[in-house]
């Protein structure tokens, strides 16, 4: 018989036919594995999304918890049905949910938040083949959708009832039926009034959050300590929200100090609308944004211009959400062309260049 001595504390003289349960286990790279999986670094995302749940529901009472709800559900069940098998496991349809319902108005219908979170996840996720395969934000392009088929009811921002128990709208409207409750009174956003009517808004009210807007984009500050959690355990990269913060903040500057009759301050471009959670959770995200350090930063800044280019000269007052989608279609390219050189190679000449 052949003598084998494994190293494992096994004899000299054991016979090979005898060691079945021992096998040449062959797989593919990485062979250093980390604790950080998928499922892991999602739910940690949702952890940090529960802060900004709590003070939305603060100020908006009851009306957020059921747009958030309806998202979720949407876009979970849509998940569950088309879906790989416990593929709803991982958390990411949670998060998709999530900020979908975030960006919402609080008196958003809920069947059209429901449609827009089965839009999100079916449209922008599972017809390219599943988690780490779409292109765009799953939840931008579902209020994508959702701005496209109902601008009225999205663009609608009703004003704060004496009540926490009130509902801000017609929540429970038919499916593509006329509201049956009486039209609210309706507001406008910081971001409105500054772009219509030449308002401000106090720079204390858009930190802390007590302004009209979607129902997750109101407290700046909150979204960057939170955000800031994720980016402490490397759950997001921070070269993408500081790239589009300067970038805002320089180009907004430089137009306020040119015409500040004109243009607002940059501290309130950087604290209204959707700017602090879609750079920290938004443009952030793994699969739609660049992997190279380089492309980070071009996306970044590509982001915060055109944000600024829309607000500014555009017909909305929001441009944040096109923003991230127009640089989420540019991520392959950004990629090519921030590829580092591999360790030991020389660059390649051009084509008729002498040695």
């Amino acid at each position: 018989m052949t003598e084998w001595n494994v190293g494992r504390g096994l004899d000299a003289g054991t016979d090979i036919d005898s060691l079945t349960e021992i096998r040449l286990r062959i797989a593919a790279s990485p062979h250093l594995r980390t604790a950080h999986s998928t499922p892991r670094i999602m739910w940690n995302v949702v952890g940090s999304l529960v802060p900004i749940l709590a003070v939305a529901i603060y100020y908006f009472g009851p009306s957020a918890l059921l747009v958030i709800a309806a998202a979720t559900f949407g876009s979970v069940l849509t998940e569950r049905l088309f879906g790989k098998k416990r593929s709803t496991a991982d958390g990411s349809a949670v998060i998709t949910g999530l900020l979908l319902g975030l960006i919402l108005p609080p008196g958003f219908p809920l069947w059209m938040a429901f449609l827009g979170g089965m839009f999100g996840v079916g449209f922008g996720k599972l017809i390219f083949g599943g988690l780490g395969q779409n292109v765009f934000n799953p939840a931008l392009l579902g209020r994508a959708f959702l701005q496209a088929a109902f601008p009225l009811a999205i663009t609608t921002w009703p004003v704060q009832p004496d009540s926490w128990w009130s509902l801000r709208g017609d929540n429970f409207a038919l499916p593509l039926m006329s509201p049956s409750a009486p039209d609210v009174v309706t507001g406008a956003t910081p971001l409105g009034l500054m772009k219509f009517e030449g308002l401000s808004t106090s720079t204390l009210d858009l930190m802390i959050g007590s302004t009209g807007g979607s129902i997750g984009e109101t407290a700046g500050l909150l979204i960057l300590v939170c955000g800031g959690y994720l980016a402490l355990r490397k759950y997001l990269d921070w070269r993408i929200p500081l790239s589009i913060f300067l970038t805002v903040f320089v180009f907004s500057g430089g137009l306020w100090l040119l015409g500040p009759d004109r243009f607002p301050n940059p501290v309130f471009m950087l604290f209204s609308g959707g700017l602090m959670l879609g750079a920290m959770y938004m443009a952030t995200d793994m699969v739609t944004s660049p992997v190279t350090a380089a492309g980070s930063w071009v996306f970044g800044i590509g982001v915060g211009l055109l944000v600024v280019l829309i607000r500014v000269w555009g017909g909305l007052p929001e441009g944040v959400m096109y923003a991230i989608l127009f640089m989420n279609a540019l991520v392959p390219f950004i990629n090519r062309a921030t590829q580092p050189r591999v360790f030991g190679q020389t660059r390649r000449k051009p084509k008729g260049a002498e040695a």
